[in-house]
């Protein structure tokens, strides 16, 4: 869980108010923080906050916005944009997506600058999956001649003198020796061209995902005109993150000024953005549904002012509630997001439990007992279990397994695309473990058994129904059809059943090699030798057999 360091001192100026070191354990409630210590010498406090979906909390500025409560009015985001950042139409394909802004204000003192550079810490490693989908730099803007040009580079094309370093060097040469560039080198390399801001005096910014340059990238105390920008792949976590970052130098008495970036080619927010973005983000429903869930009744203007303090704008027509959050939360994504805050707000304390009035003896439903037996078999067979994520995304499920089809659950309001969609098949999984065990001592021998969603065809229309299934793959020199079938007819076997293979044609496998699963007549699966296109898009160079069992068809 994130833990926030900042100063005691520090944390009271923003939130307006002087609250004591001893009340500060159950006002940090609000944000469900921990205060995990305080040094009365430096005057510093350790929060550790206990969730990872408010990536806003993840600052001294965050914590202090929820703490002082209420809602808080940014009028920046209806600015026009001041400058401009003109992007290469050959980063499509490379690094596709930038945003910046300037701030100007009061000269950044120590304090300041240290939080500064926490945030971008936090917000690239957990929002920006350690800076492959989301790089922030920030540079001194009073350096810079605008507009700035995000463009793509040769390797050996331009040099400059990175920070850390006195000399110039290649980007080729920053991959190679620099401690962040042989960190996040994967992140760019064996592309044909590397990511390059530059300024209009053709003065190097940086070379993002991986280092900013001493010319104009290194901030220091005085410094009262900063050039915030971010780069990746994610339009939603990347405009997140320069929303919050905007916010946080408001917060402390900055004026933001807009910058539009100017895309040759389509994005997902259109061929010009400008930053900070607001991103719409709201959800409406009855308000029976809050005390259905909290267990008690509410006047409903008690309900919409705890709403209105915890930062939501909100509204009330009839029995309907809708709350809408502020431009540097994303995470409203359903009703209970909403009467969670609800509860937040008015503190749970004052929730009085309620022990359970009914005797009941709980066991084990059928399929789960199903699938431990599968479980218990496959490590017994000397596979090696492994646990992944139920969201996914697009790319994993369809592009990389060489396949078209586009019926997928949709996660509304989704955070990030890495998790923008539920997994309809659990292949995909293993092929993501695969590709980052090379270096692992062959042979490989893996499994997941784990739930998916599919739609389905009900008399309601198309719905999503889970499904329990079991993926196996092989990865060695001689993995083959006839290596991964004994498996499955092994483990059929122990389940106490029979299955036959039918031909067929199916785009992750390679042609001839593979089969339909039919188990009590009903099809159950896939089996086959992964296709050569599939191992080279997820970049794994060891042939690889797998089948994918459906538990749920064969209970």
């Amino acid at each position: 869980m994130p833990t926030i360091s900042c100063t005691y001192k520090d944390l009271t100026a923003l939130i307006g108010r002087t609250i004591s070191v001893e009340a500060l354990p159950e006002t940090l409630k609000l944000v469900k923080g921990e205060l995990k210590g305080y040094d009365a010498e430096t005057d510093e406090l350790r929060i550790e906050l206990n969730d990872t979906n408010r990536p806003d909390l993840w600052c001294t500025e965050g914590i202090a916005r929820q703490l002082a409560g209420g809602a808080k009015a940014y009028p920046f985001f209806d600015a026009e944009a001041v400058h401009r950042v003109e992007v290469d139409a050959r980063l499509e394909s490379i690094r596709p997506l930038v945003g910046a802004f300037i701030a100007r204000g009061p000269g950044i003192d120590e304090p300041t600058l240290i939080q500064m550079i926490q945030t971008q810490e936090k917000l690239t490693e957990g929002l920006g999956r350690r800076r492959s989908t989301v790089a922030i730099g920030i540079y001194n803007a009073a350096k810079i001649t605008f507009p700035v040009h995000y463009r793509a580079a040769a390797p050996e094309e331009v040099r400059f003198v990175p920070l850390g370093f006195d000399e110039p060097m290649t980007l080729t040469r920053i991959l190679a020796e620099h401690p962040k560039g042989t960190e996040y080198r994967s992140l760019v390399e064996g592309k044909p061209f590397y990511p390059l801001l530059i300024d209009s005096a053709d003065v190097v910014l940086s070379f993002p995902p991986i280092i900013n340059s001493r010319a104009s990238g290194e901030v220091q105390v005085g410094d009262n005109a900063l050039f915030v920008e971010a780069t990746g792949d994610d339009p939603r976590a990347l405009t997140l993150a320069l929303d919050i970052l905007a916010c946080n130098f408001a917060d402390r008495g900055f004026e933001i000024e807009r910058t539009c970036a100017v895309f040759p080619y389509e994005t997902s927010l259109g061929r010009e953005v400008t930053v900070p973005h607001r991103i719409p983000c709201s959800t409406a429903f009855d308000i029976a549904l809050v005390e259905k869930l909290l267990g008690e009744k509410f006047d409903p203007d008690e309900m919409k002012q705890a709403l209105i303090d915890y930062g939501l704008d909100t509204a009330i027509e009839g029995t309907t509630l809708k709350a809408t959050a502020p431009p540097f939360r994303l995470d409203l994504m359903h009703p209970v997001d909403v009467i969670e805050d609800v509860a937040m707000s008015l503190g749970l304390d004052r929730f009085t439990p309620e022990m359970p009035k009914d005797f009941t003896v709980g066991k084990l439903a059928p399929m789960t007992i199903l699938a431990d037996r599968a479980r218990d078999r496959l490590i017994g067979f000397g596979f090696e279990e492994i646990i992944s994520n139920a969201l996914s995304n697009a790319e994993d499920l369809r592009t990389r397994m060489c396949l078209d089809n586009d019926r997928l659950v949709e996660i509304g309001n989704y955070l990030t695309e890495t998790y923008s969609v539920l997994r309809d098949w659990l292949l995909p999984s293993l092929m993501r473990v695969e590709a980052a065990s090379g270096a692992a001592l062959y042979p490989h021998r893996i499994f997941e058994v784990g739930e998916i969603a599919i739609l389905a065809e009900t008399d309601d229309g198309v719905l999503p129904t889970n499904a329990l299934k079991a993926a196996v793959l092989i990865a060695h020199p001689e993995a083959n059809f006839t290596e991964i079938h004994s498996f499955l007819e092994l483990l059929l076997y122990h389940l106490d059943l029979e299955g036959t293979l039918e031909p067929m044609e199916h785009p992750t496998f390679t042609p001839g090699r593979v089969g339909r699963i039919i188990v009590k007549g009903n099809e159950a699966g896939l089996i086959g030798e992964i296709h050569p296109q599939v191992l080279e898009n997820w970049e794994i160079r060891m042939p690889c057999a797998a089948f994918e069992v459906s538990l749920t068809a064969i209970r």
